[in-house]
């Protein structure tokens, strides 16, 4: 197998995409500690998809703010056992992955730009509360450790958890094409993605022009996962949101 043959296949395994989340994990999870939460208010704010998956870990007793992290190492992990692949880092391949992860965030830039020239804010992150409701008056780390736990806990609900449950019900319940039920895969969770973050105007009507930005993302994104993986695809996520949330005019 050739050097660039073995890149893609490796980049995508689960060891390397570890090694690879792994500084983001321990990056937002401390960030989260010094910024987003307020000892006197004894609040932490988080990403919505997190509080879901922390709220999931509760009905069986594994209460914590850590635990969807935790999780994803150890999902991970097991992944990795189960693959039965080698315990060797290619250090090349990770720095690989980073330079590949700009790559693909290009287009998502380039398309967030055409939408807020004709759309005003509505493509100013990838977050809840990403066109600009609740993270006008956080300070640039607040928003940089909500980039990253957006990359990592959107991707890992959306992509990792809801492609994959999606594709399990077309293609091994109902018989679908493989096809056929990755096409559902990413349209269906590109939806459930758009009606996740703030869609709604203030007098109630729905920001249309929003839901299509988000859903072409979230297409994007989907497609991404399939091609590239998870670990691209969270970097990829994350630094769209830093370059909208830090690099807009005025942010």
């Amino acid at each position: 197998m050739g050097g660039r043959e073995s890149y893609w296949t490796i980049s995508m395994r689960p060891l390397h995409v570890l090694v690879f989340l792994l500084p983001l994990i321990l990056a937002y999870e401390l960030a989260s500690v010094i910024y987003l939460t307020n000892p006197s208010k004894g609040t932490r704010e988080s990403i919505k998809a997190e509080r879901l998956f922390v709220e999931f870990f509760d009905l069986f007793g594994a209460a914590g703010a850590y635990m969807p992290g935790v999780a994803l190492v150890i999902v991970l992990l097991v992944w990795h056992f189960i693959s039965a692949d080698k315990w060797r880092v290619r250090w090349g391949y990770i720095g690989g992955m980073a330079a590949e992860s700009v790559a693909w965030t290009l287009p998502l830039v380039v398309l967030g730009a055409a939408f807020t020239r004709f759309g005003g804010g509505v493509a100013a992150g990838l977050v809840e509360g990403g066109n600009g409701a609740g993270l006008g008056g956080q300070s640039w780390q607040a928003k940089l450790a909500i980039s990253i736990g957006a990359g990592l806990y959107e991707e890992m609900l959306f992509r990792l958890v809801g492609i994959a449950a999606v594709h399990a019900l077309f293609r091994d319940l109902l018989g679908a094409r493989e096809v056929a039920a990755r096409i559902v895969a990413v349209l269906g969770t590109s939806l459930a993605f758009a009606f996740y973050h703030e869609v709604w105007l203030q007098d109630g009507a729905l920001d249309w022009l929003r839901v299509v930005f988000l859903t072409l993302s979230g297409c994007y994104l989907g497609v991404v996962y399939i091609l590239r993986g998870f670990g691209i695809v969270v970097a990829t996520h994350a630094l769209y949101d830093v370059v909208a949330l830090l690099g807009g005019p005025g942010r």
